[in-house]
């Protein structure tokens, strides 16, 4: 199977950490029996990283600990034409980072028992946000 790539939008999302593993598999293709997928966010405000599915107070702690790290209205800050949330979330996009790689076997991402994709939205009205799925 060769190398496909595909850009998809997710739908808008409040600031948080939200599991987006069900809406991720629905904008692929079939897999292949193995292989690796790669997802890339095309957003400076915003990452993607996998942790825990299934205990809901776990996306909790993270909003809580990543405002603790990184306040908002920090008196130093020098980019806050956009509003005081714009530069700390660039900070926390950096912090989680832009991409995740995930193995495929049996033609199913091969992620852990306890484990999804989440989408970490750092901006309180982030929109909309562009993925792009490479699956070889």
């Amino acid at each position: 199977m060769a190398t496909q790539q595909i850009e998809f939008r997710l739908p808008a999302y409040p600031r948080g950490f939200h599991l987006i593993t069900r809406e991720v598999m629905q904008a692929l293709p079939s897999l292949p029996d193995t292989g690796m997928l790669h997802l890339f966010i095309k957003h400076t405000s915003a990452g993607l990283t996998i942790n825990e599915n299934a205990d809901p107070s776990v996306r909790v702690d993270f909003e809580s600990i990543f405002n603790k790290i990184v306040p908002e209205h920090l008196p130093f800050l020098t980019h806050t034409l956009e509003g005081p949330d714009d530069m700390p979330a660039h900070i926390k996009a950096s912090l989680v980072g832009a991409s995740i790689t995930i193995p495929i076997s049996r033609g199913q991402l091969n992620l852990g028992t306890w484990q999804g994709i989440y989408l970490c939205e750092f901006r309180n009205h982030g929109g909309r946000r562009t993925l792009v799925a490479t699956i070889w």
